[in-house]
């Protein structure tokens, strides 16, 4: 299943919603997200499932690309 995760940079500053990233990751779970994330400096916001439509809709971003750990 594909994820997509938002993200700050740091774990040592304090969010800001203008700062945050996004990634794709191919997980079993949002806990295999994390435990893949762990050893990165990212401060994880929210970690959301992508299939169907919404899948289809974030494959026409040029940014779209899946992470594999």
């Amino acid at each position: 299943m594909i994820f997509k995760v938002y993200f700050q940079e740091s774990k040592k500053e304090v969010p800001v919603r203008e700062n945050t990233k996004t990634i794709y990751m191919e997980a079993d779970s949002e806990r295999d997200v994390r435990t893949k994330l762990a050893d990165k400096p990212y401060n994880i916001e929210f970690v959301m499932p992508v299939a169907g439509a919404l899948l289809e809709y974030e494959k026409q971003n040029e940014d779209f690309k899946v992470l594999e750990i």
